[in-house]
């Protein structure tokens, strides 16, 4: 059995702590500006493309120095200001309260209060301008989106929602996973024996990587992403690497799509470049190859003009002139063809973990 890691106890407790004092340093701004009687303001990086690259030794997205100025003064900022402080109120009281909310409930939430948003994009885009204002992903201040993907293996947690604290989960317990909610997320990290994470886009995989004991056989922590993967998964992808210093492997269909997936967990996204701790720049692709549709000679589809043009559009980003992405990128043109995980059932149920997940592991592990 692998050496237990050495766990960090409090770090969420202190991200929330300092995501509760930022959000009052916020309100006493603005209060300040009033009791002076100046126009209230606030400034905050501005997110337009032009203020967007990806820093190449970060290995990330990034916001540039430019910033944006709301001000009371100008009464087309009047309505997205007051949301903004609106929602800094409901951060506050979510943290205050120990209470967890969705992106949903604040849409909702903010009709009550006359705030009423045009639709969920914009209340959205206001927790998000919150968060770059802030410095703080909205996980810290208790706002989640739905939950939809679940994590397996031998790590036990320690829950600190309310009526829930101190008490204990292993991810062994349910066979289907455990879903990465609002309580997983916010927990803190107590014991594992595991040495690595393997991150799975598919569901049908996942499944088939807990029943075929992928993760006793390879010492690993599996994880869902159900797609690409939402934010509070990101995150926790990151704290394993990062807290617990476990390299992460992405598994995912091979088309640009499943590359993207990977791609997002490992330098971010464009919408959340003001969140560096979504990212895991150490995370490693680890297939399934355009290579592997020859190698393994996997049942395959034509790819199809938009899947052409996301290749293309691919290719030119700078996060994928490293390999192996340039080469495979390269052989997906050269085959024009793409490939499900699901596709390594022509040789068995047990083909995917038993030889292929090995090969792969050793290789990138070397």
């Amino acid at each position: 059995m692998a050496k237990k890691r050495k766990i960090l106890k409090g770090v969420s407790q202190a991200r929330k702590k300092d995501s509760q004092e930022a959000l009052k340093a916020l309100a006493e701004g603005i209060i300040d500006q009033i009791r002076k009687a100046d126009f209230p303001s606030v400034t905050m990086p501005s997110r337009t493309t032009d203020n967007i690259y990806f820093d190449k030794k970060l290995k990330q997205y990034v916001l540039g120095g430019k910033v944006v100025r709301r001000t009371a003064r100008n009464v087309t900022h009047l309505k997205p200001l007051t949301q903004l402080v609106w929602a800094g109120y409901i951060a506050s009281t979510l943290l205050k309260e120990n209470k967890t909310s969705t992106l949903r409930d604040v849409f909702y939430m903010a009709e009550g209060e006359g705030l009423a948003f045009e639709d969920q994009p914009e209340s959205d885009r206001i927790i998000t301008e919150l968060e770059s204002v802030i410095k703080h992903p909205r996980e810290d201040f208790n706002i989640f989106p739905e939950e939809r993907s679940a994590m397996f293996g031998n790590l036990e947690v320690e829950y600190t929602v309310p009526g829930y604290e101190g008490r204990r989960l292993n991810f062994t317990m349910n066979p289907d996973g455990i879903v990465i909610g609002p309580a997983v997320a916010t927990s803190e990290f107590v014991d594992t024996d595991a040495d690595k994470v393997i991150v799975i886009e598919k569901g049908a995989m996942f499944t088939r990587f807990v029943e075929e004991k992928a993760w006793k056989r390879y010492n690993a922590l599996l994880i869902y992403t159900a797609g690409q993967a939402p934010r509070a998964t990101r995150a926790i992808i990151r704290r394993l690497n990062v807290e617990l210093k476990l390299p992460v492997y992405l598994f995912a269909d091979a088309d640009p799509w499943g590359l993207h997936i990977c791609q997002v967990i490992i330098s971010g996204s464009a919408n959340a470049a003001h969140i560096p701790e979504l990212v895991t720049p150490s995370a490693k692709w680890a297939g399934v190859y355009a290579s592997d549709i020859v190698k393994y000679d996997l049942p395959s589809t034509k790819l199809n003009e938009q899947d052409i043009k996301r290749l293309q559009e691919i290719g030119k980003d700078p996060r994928y002139q490293s390999e192996p992405w340039k080469t495979e990128i390269n052989k997906f043109f050269e085959i024009k063809k793409k490939a499900e995980q699901e596709a390594f059932s022509r040789y068995g149920l047990s083909f995917i973990v038993d030889k292929y997940l090995k090969s792969r592991l050793e290789e990138l592990e070397g």
